[in-house]
């Protein structure tokens, strides 16, 4: 089940999101938050297209990056960030669509590391095609104070 939008996790994941400047370049949208899980949507337009009028996948990339980092975000402490160390991505069909929606969860939740997964489908009124698998690391960045 979704959270409610002023859940204070909901709130958390967003208030993150909105600094995200590519994502808001993109159109990015959070649909969904929930522990270890993360929905992205970016809408087609000619701005994210590769030569042959796909989904770029610079854009598939990044949409996935981001929906695995906050999956991710939700398990970490509170006052923690979060950094993507690496990720390995699979094009599996040309995404081509309404939109793109990026699911990210979270596969293991460690203290420093964290593994996540992101499955990407390309969305449009008729279909809903898997284009791209991700598997991601991120690390737990704890904040210290301005001290130490």
């Amino acid at each position: 089940m979704p959270l409610a939008h002023d859940n204070p996790l909901f709130q958390r994941i967003k208030q993150s999101f909105e600094r995200q400047g590519l994502m808001h370049h993109l159109g990015v949208e959070l649909i969904d938050v929930k522990p270890g899980e993360v929905i992205l949507h970016m809408p087609f337009s000619q701005q994210v297209t590769q030569q042959n009028g796909y989904f770029h996948a610079g854009g598939t990339s990044a949409v996935a990056d981001s929906a695995g980092g906050y999956a991710g975000y939700t398990l970490m402490p509170e006052g923690a960030e979060v950094l993507t160390v690496e990720f390995k991505i699979n094009l599996l069909a040309p995404a081509q669509g309404d939109y793109l929606e990026a699911v990210g969860k979270v596969i293991r939740s460690g203290r420093t590391l964290t593994i996540t997964q992101v499955d990407v489908f390309a969305i449009s009124k008729e279909q809903r095609i898997h284009v791209a698998l991700v598997q991601q690391t991120l690390i737990t960045l704890l904040t210290r104070g301005k001290h130490e």
